[in-house]
């Protein structure tokens, strides 16, 4: 596995496009596996809004999720979005971070990628 130091990949929401929460999942669970089997990974992932549920007890996708942080990338969530959801406690995957650093992030990697 090769962990890519120019790529940031942001996670909006627990799932992907506008449709039945169910759907969204499967297609989020298929993105990360779909990257991951890639073999180029992003350098960090900053879960943010509901995305915050990835990386929390409960989360559909936290298999893969360990996966990558086992291959090098750094995972955070969204320190304001776990407090917001009551998922502070809860978080099992990565660290939190807050808006300073997320747009710094944003900012500082030549490639933001979000699905």
């Amino acid at each position: 596995m090769k962990v890519n130091k120019d790529l940031l990949l942001i996670l909006k929401s627990s799932g992907i496009a506008d449709t039945e929460p169910d759907l969204g999942t499967k297609l989020m669970n298929s993105f990360l596996n779909v990257l991951f089997e890639g073999g180029t990974l992003p350098a960090k992932i900053i879960c943010m809004g509901t995305g915050i549920f990835l990386t929390t007890e409960g989360s559909t996708v936290g298999e893969i999720l360990d996966e990558f942080v086992k291959n090098g990338v750094e995972i955070l969530s969204c320190g304001t979005c776990l407090e917001y959801y009551g998922r502070t406690d809860k978080l099992i995957i990565g660290n939190s971070t807050n808006m300073k650093d997320t747009v710094g992030a944003m900012l500082g990697y030549k490639k933001v990628l979000s699905p």
